[in-house]
This record gives structure tokens, sequence and C-alpha cells, in this order.
């Protein structure tokens, strides 16, 4: 008789606890979900006016090298875009010391996100960084593609951006630049570098712009650094 009241009371124990342990794993999950999608926006939800008449915006956008250069290049990128991190770490070296060093060559970068909600708030963060100073836009586009995540995954959160600003890029209001992240301070501007990329002829990244000329999506190296030389030869 025992063991049957012991077997009636450990049936519905059991039950209770697992639906317990369901609901505790339904409460983390969607904390978990809650917390990686912070801040994630599609540019779709982005209000405001846009002016896509005037082409390239050179004046908002980051730059490296004179201003006396006598050649502008725009690169035109997305911060999860692992081509682009690849552009960055095996070629970027060699044409800063040709091309920009020497005074030839005003590199422009210009945000393409395309590849999914986070490309729109790293490239937001970039926004914020550069909005507070110029050159540590380009720290923080070397090291967040040196700490590039999976192309396939979200891992450029606001959690991740927030952290990685904080332990690697010094030398700004870090108060304002979480500020500008969370409050989508710049989004606008991302939104504006996207519509009028794709209005010029971008469709993925990263592709380039030679003093205006876009080149064919899938040049080289040296088909860039050849039509930089025929500029420079006028």
């Amino acid at each position: 008789m025992a063991r049957k009241q012991k077997r009636t009371l450990f049936v519905p124990l059991f039950l209770g606890g697992l639906v317990l342990l369901l609901v505790a794993l339904m409460v983390i999950n969607r904390f978990q979900q809650k917390e990686l999608t912070a801040g994630l926006i599609n540019l779709t939800e982005v209000k405001g006016t846009i002016d896509i008449s005037k082409g390239i915006l050179y004046d908002k956008q980051p730059k490296l090298g004179s201003d006396d250069a006598k050649v502008k290049v725009v690169e035109t990128a997305d911060f999860k875009c692992p081509v682009c991190a690849n552009w960055s770490v095996t070629h970027m070296p060699q044409f800063k010391k040709d091309y920009i060093d020497t005074g030839k060559v005003q590199l422009y970068f210009m945000n393409y996100s395309f590849i999914d909600r986070d490309s729109h708030l790293a490239a937001s963060a970039g926004e914020a960084i550069f909005h507070q100073n110029n050159d540590k836009f380009w720290e923080f586009e070397q090291k967040l593609y040196a700490n590039q995540g999976n192309e396939k995954k979200i891992w450029a959160t606001q959690k991740f951006l927030l952290n990685f600003v904080k332990k690697n890029i010094a030398g700004i209001d870090y108060a304002q630049f979480e500020k500008d992240l969370k409050g989508k301070t710049y989004m606008l501007d991302v939104k504006e570098d996207y519509k009028i990329g794709g209005s010029l002829g971008v469709n993925g990244t990263p592709q380039f712009f030679v003093n205006g000329v876009h080149l064919d999506p899938s040049a080289t190296y040296e088909d860039l650094t050849k039509a930089i030389d025929a500029e420079l030869a006028k």
C-alpha cells in the first residue's frame, strides 16, 4: 500500500518539476533572445529624409590621407563581410604604404551594411566613433575586423559592441558612444550610405570607386591599383 502511495505522489511531483524546468528554460531563452536582438532593426524601420541625387557624400565619410590627393578612392564595406576583413588584412598595409602615405590617394570608408541587422548596428557604432574622432574610426575598423564573428550568425550585438569598444578603443567619450549606439543616433546615416551605394550600382562588399567611377564588383586589387595609376597619370 505504501509503495502505491509513493508512486502516486511521484508522478505529479515529477510532472510538476518537469513543467517548472520547461518554464525556466523558456524564460532563460526569451531573456537570451532579448539580449541578442536588443537594438537590432531593419533599415526599413529607420525614418528620415535621404537625398541620393548628390551621389557619394565625401564629407560625411571617414577618410585616410591628404585632402590634396589627386585620387579619391571610396571603399564600400560591411563589418560582417569576411572578404572585407580579408582585404583589410591582406591589402590595406601595402595600399596605405604605396598610395595613402605618399599623398597620392585619399581613402574613404562608406557603409554598405546588407548582411544582417547587426551589420547596421556595427555600422552605426562606427559612425558614432567617427563623429567623435576620425582616427579612432580607423582603429575601430581594424580591430573589429580582427575580432569578426561568423557571417551567418548575429554577433555584432549591442552588448558585444559596447564591451568591445570599452576594452579596445581608448580616447573617446565612452558615455557618449553608448548613448549614440543605444539611441540609434547615426542609423539614418547608415541607411543613407546604403541607399546612395545602391543607387550607384553597389550590390555587395567590398566594392570601390575611383574618382567617382564604380569599378566592376569583381575587380581585383591589381584592377584597383591600375585604375588609380591611370588617374594619377592624367
